[in-house]
């Protein structure tokens, strides 16, 4: 019997050991999870190349068109007492901000952050801006006297002529949130009120809108100049103008990319690596040189030749941190005034 028993054992050992072989290189295995509301089509590459140039894997979840920034932002939301995600590039920086208000964002203060103006920056370090959109008007080229601000949208000449992407996604609603700020809540009410009197279609998307305008359909929206910019390039008759630069105008509304680290994510170390990389130079000149035409943080990165350099512009001065908090307090407003 005791012959028998030796003999199981040492069966049973080389078993043992190989079971733990099989499963240290899963254990070792370096991956990232990413959260991604940038448009696949930009994002994706820039993802790959970090998978190649680092040999870390990356698992990344990308928005849907229709429920662009809200679905990932909700699924991180509702994953905080168990995060699944390491990063989240967010294409604009309010969602970005309600993750540090709502408790899921992590500090992390990038060395490749250096150069990026402060204004695009969170102070605490919860969230770092790098390759800019600015909200601009598309405008149809048949249209011989353009519109030279967003609020002129709800004057009378432009009754029945405006779409607008639903403002419950998306750049739009940080858009309108960054108005009510701006204005102040009863001029931005009033903005909204006028707008829908005025015959506003709403469409899904900020790329739907732009392809109303540019057949012909509306005669103007208000989108990101990535959309303005691409259907230029594809030559359809459409023209970009940046809004509100006279003496009087409150400045284009400036929308960087962001990178969010998820407090208690599986691969920190992992994490980091990837948010060095999204904001480097290298990312900013690759997103740049894309149909996107991002324009650069960084200074000395170059800016695609169809946008306008920051430093040439009037901007919008508002802090993405009342933007977000207003953002959440007007949800129910927008709600009703889009018909849901």
């Amino acid at each position: 019997m005791r012959r028998l028993l030796v003999l199981a054992i040492l069966i049973l050992l080389p078993l043992g050991g190989c079971s733990r072989k099989a499963g240290a290189p899963a254990a070792q295995k370096r991956e990232v999870v990413v959260y991604v509301s940038e448009d696949q089509v930009f994002s994706q590459p820039v993802l790959e190349r970090f998978e190649k140039q680092t040999g870390i894997h990356v698992r990344a979840v990308y928005d849907t068109e229709e429920a662009k920034s809200t679905g990932v932002m909700n699924r991180l939301l509702a994953e905080k007492d168990n995060p699944q995600a390491d990063v989240y590039w967010a294409n604009e920086p309010i969602r970005a901000e309600v993750l540090k208000q709502r408790g899921v964002a992590e500090p992390y203060r990038s060395p490749n952050a250096h150069g990026i103006p402060a204004v695009f920056r969170d102070p605490d370090g919860y969230w770092t801006g790098f390759s800019a959109r600015l909200r601009v008007l598309i405008v149809n080229t048949s249209v011989t006297h353009p519109p030279a601000s967003v609020l002129d949208l709800a004057t009378p000449a432009w009754r029945g002529k405006v779409v607008l992407a639903n403002p419950l996604f998306g750049t739009t609603t940080s858009h309108v949130a960054a108005l009510f700020v701006t204005l102040g809540d009863a001029a931005g009410r009033s903005f909204l009120a006028r707008l829908k009197a005025n015959g506003v279609r709403l469409t899904a998307s900020n790329g739907e809108s732009a392809d109303q305008v540019a057949a012909g359909q509306a005669e103007v929206s208000l989108v990101d100049s990535d959309d303005a910019i691409n259907r230029i390039r594809r030559g359809d008759p459409v023209r970009m103008i940046v809004p509100d630069q006279g003496p009087h105008g409150m400045g284009v509304f400036v929308v960087p990319n962001a990178v969010v680290l998820i407090h208690g994510g599986p691969h920190p170390a992992a994490a980091r690596k990837l948010a060095d990389f999204l904001l480097s130079p290298t990312t900013e000149r690759q997103l740049a040189a894309a149909d996107c035409a991002q324009i650069p943080l960084h200074p000395g990165v170059a800016v695609p030749k169809d946008v306008p350099s920051l430093d040439t512009l009037k901007v919008m001065h508002v802090s993405y941190a009342a933007v977000a908090r207003k953002m959440e307090a007007i949800q129910p407003e927008l709600k009703a005034w889009a018909g849901l």
